[in-house]
């Protein structure tokens, strides 16, 4: 049997590229596999767009641009209205009016819990979903546990988990990785240990990135 391309993905829960890129390259995979491509295994790594936002809090995204990044409001609304037209050409709908910006380390640590019961994908689309379509306050365990629970997890566990900070090295990890790579944006893909791909890039970039692996895997 043909071992799986493994693509490591650094991604944020509050990244709006990050959800939109994941939609491109699963249309970029589904067209490689069409034609004949093998298995791929995709694994989810923790990375912190704004490390500095204090854990808990949570503010509505437009007043964070303006607080925080010194953007003037028209403009906030501007860049936040361009990423929803972005968002929707790839069938997502969001609505920043609700969303609630926040630090992401426990979303991250639930994360890795997430990949450890093989529920990984599912709790991240719940948790974009949660930030970016329902408003969720994904910075707070309880909410976080909720999510979590939504998309299959033990609520309890997630609970416990967060409580005492089983996943904190994991994420630190992730984290201490990504610096290696040079990661200064997301998302990031790396394909097979050996490739990066930067950006929420069309469809055909990682339909080829993918293609490029496996042809390689033959000839080696």
């Amino acid at each position: 049997m043909t071992e799986a391309i493994t693509v490591d993905v650094w991604t944020d829960v509050v990244c709006p590229w990050c959800w939109i890129g994941k939609r491109k390259f699963e249309a970029g995979l589904a067209a490689f596999q069409a034609d004949g491509g093998g298995p791929v295994r995709v694994r989810a790594h923790s990375y912190e767009l704004t490390p500095d936002a204090l854990v808990g809090d949570h503010q509505p995204v437009a007043e964070y641009f303006v607080r925080k990044r010194g953007v003037a409001p028209a403009q906030a609304q501007q860049m936040l209205d361009q990423v929803t037209g972005i968002a929707a050409d790839v069938g997502l709908e969001y609505h920043f009016e609700h969303a609630q910006h926040t630090n992401t380390r426990l979303a991250h640590q639930v994360l890795h819990l997430a990949a450890g019961r093989g529920a990984q994908d599912a709790v991240l689309e719940r948790l974009y979903r949660a930030y970016f379509c329902d408003g969720r306050r994904i910075g707070d365990p309880a909410e976080l546990a909720d999510l979590a629970a939504e998309a299959g997890l033990d609520r309890d566990e997630v609970l416990t988990a967060l409580r005492d900070g089983t996943y904190v090295a994991d994420v630190d990890a992730d984290l201490a990785r990504a610096r290696a790579y040079g990661i200064q944006g997301v998302p990031f893909f790396v394909l097979d240990g050996r490739y990066g791909v930067s950006g929420a890039q069309d469809p055909e970039v990682f339909r080829q990135a993918l293609q490029q692996v496996a042809d390689e895997r033959v000839q080696a």
